[in-house]
């Protein structure tokens, strides 16, 4: 956990410890990225504000190397920096007047999607859709021979989309599906992410040649009824 308000890392620290976590706190942003990126972690707690450097920063330089799962923890109301964090490769988020209960619900929903992109072991490992190639096994994807820089969330959104052959995803499927937590209709982190990744795929969304939005439905990668997929 990566926040300079020591009393609430302590007490976010004495909750989750009993649950099964093992926590170590950092209360700058340049000590936490060190340390970040020094050990091998399940997941990130990490604060926006912080001194000598903030948590978009760290976030920012953590995901050149790392693609581990972080949970931002941001200012109520300060919906500009759930957007960024979210663009930038954060996972979630949660405002700083959060509950315990909520934080450990995130906290493993996190986890347990990272696990189980880990573990997976599918039938069907590469995921053809034009000239955009998707390795399921190796969490590697590729547009025309270039490796895609993507997040975790943002490949589980890729695979999920490319399986779906031309069939329309909704918001509320995606996020139960990727994130492992229930929809909630105000959520639209989904979209951020989607819009993250269309711009890794180079696609323009007024004439998207992959991710197709269905106005009050969803998305779907390609034109609905159009498979596209090998």
């Amino acid at each position: 956990m990566i926040d300079d308000d020591r009393k609430l890392a302590a007490l976010v620290k004495d909750y989750l410890e009993p649950m099964g976590f093992q926590l170590d706190l950092r209360h700058d942003g340049a000590a936490g990225l060190q340390q970040a990126l020094a050990e091998k972690y399940d997941a990130i707690i990490l604060d926006v504000m912080m001194p000598v450097m903030d948590g978009i920063e760290v976030l920012r330089e953590l995901r050149k190397k790392s693609d581990v799962p972080v949970l931002m923890l941001t200012a109520l109301g300060e919906e500009s920096d759930r957007i960024v964090g979210l663009e930038i490769g954060a996972d979630d988020y949660l405002p700083k007047t959060f509950s315990t209960r909520e934080l450990l619900a995130r906290l493993r929903a996190v986890t347990r999607r990272s696990q189980r992109i880990t573990e997976s072991a599918p039938t069907t490992t590469d995921l053809v859709f034009g000239d955009l190639h998707v390795n399921v096994s190796t969490h590697v994807a590729t547009l025309a021979g270039v490796v895609l820089e993507l997040t975790a969330l943002e490949f589980s959104i890729l695979v999920s989309l490319i399986k779906s052959k031309g069939r329309v995803k909704s918001r509320e499927a995606l996020i139960e599906e990727v994130s492992d937590r229930r929809f909630d209709v105000f959520d639209r982190s989904i979209d951020v992410h989607i819009s993250s990744l269309r711009k890794k795929l180079l696609d323009d969304p007024k004439e998207p040649r992959f991710i197709r939005t269905i106005r009050g439905v969803g998305y779907t990668l390609g034109e609905v009824g159009k498979g596209g997929l090998s």
